[in-house]
């Protein structure tokens, strides 16, 4: 496989489960402690060896493209006030990749949203970074789809096992296990009734995919929900070409869900060097006095 240079971030969605929140700022900007949810996913990608991000925005996203740009204000001031740690990290933002920027005109689907990136991804193996799965783990997930798909010159998808209950909410993995947590993929279900579902081996938000996958998704029919889906293109490229699956190592958290929103916002401040202690106090207290709250 070509050395994988580029990474597609869609990031149009509406944010509909953090209305009213979501209304005029973009889910992706929501703070993991003092970082934005999509500066983990894009500081993963760089650290996977990714060095140009392709961004699918829409309107009301102008927040991501602002945090990614230079402050020449806000470095003055910090310049002035001699806060030159926090100067750095602040320049290290607009640093760390080359991020360019598309359009996605209507919300079409996950697979639409891929297609957006075409002419900025070109004939170039490419991944796919879901911004609000923030996966924490020994090595970036990126860095481990790629580690497969370099051994097996073949596109990959990371997988993790989720619960009976949850893979209706998931594409799932029908395929066989060639090693411990590695897959040659058959097919894959969309969101598939629990008594359907070949699997319990889920399709999370990261990918490494071949440029022929473009083709695909031009001509892909509507699927669940009347989008165009990206599981069901790698349907077809799965039947085309082999497909790997593998097991992710991370915790992964949802923070486009409320639920995994608080999960990530408490494991994230407890693993804070400088909030972690009083925060971990903060939380012993609460669970050892609810009725004071």
């Amino acid at each position: 496989m070509k050395e994988l240079r580029k990474a597609v971030f869609p990031l149009a969605g509406h944010g509909t489960r953090f209305l009213p929140m979501t209304k005029a700022s973009p889910k992706e900007m929501l703070p993991l402690v003092d970082k934005p949810v999509v500066q983990y996913t894009v500081e993963e990608a760089v650290a996977s060896g990714v060095s140009q991000i392709i961004m699918v925005t829409g309107r009301g996203k102008r927040a991501i493209e602002d945090h990614f740009d230079i402050s020449y204000e806000l470095e003055d001031v910090l310049r002035e006030k001699g806060k030159m740690t926090l100067l750095e990290d602040v320049r290290r933002i607009s640093f760390m990749a080359e991020i360019v920027y598309t359009r996605q005109k209507e919300s079409l689907g996950l697979g639409h949203a891929v297609l957006c990136a075409r002419n900025l991804v070109g004939n170039e193996p490419f991944a796919v970074a879901l911004a609000d799965e923030v996966i924490d783990g020994k090595e970036p997930a990126l860095a481990q789809l790629l580690d497969v798909a370099r051994e097996f010159d073949a596109p990959v998808i990371g997988i993790q096992e989720v619960s009976t209950s949850d893979v209706s909410h998931y594409g799932i993995v029908r395929g066989h296990e060639i090693r411990e947590g590695l897959f040659r993929v058959d097919s894959l279900v969309e969101k598939p009734r629990v008594s359907e579902a070949p699997s319990r081996w889920a399709v999370i938000g990261r990918y490494i995919l071949t440029p022929d996958i473009f083709a695909i998704l031009e001509n892909q029919s509507p699927g669940v929900g009347g989008e165009i889906q990206l599981t069901d293109a790698l349907v077809t490229l799965a039947s085309h070409r082999p497909l790997y699956a593998v097991k992710i190592e991370g915790k992964r958290y949802d923070t486009g869900d409320k639920a995994g929103f608080l999960r990530a916002t408490v494991r994230f401040g407890l693993k804070n060097p400088e909030l972690g202690p009083e925060f971990r106090k903060f939380l012993s207290d609460i669970l050892a006095h609810p009725e004071s709250e």
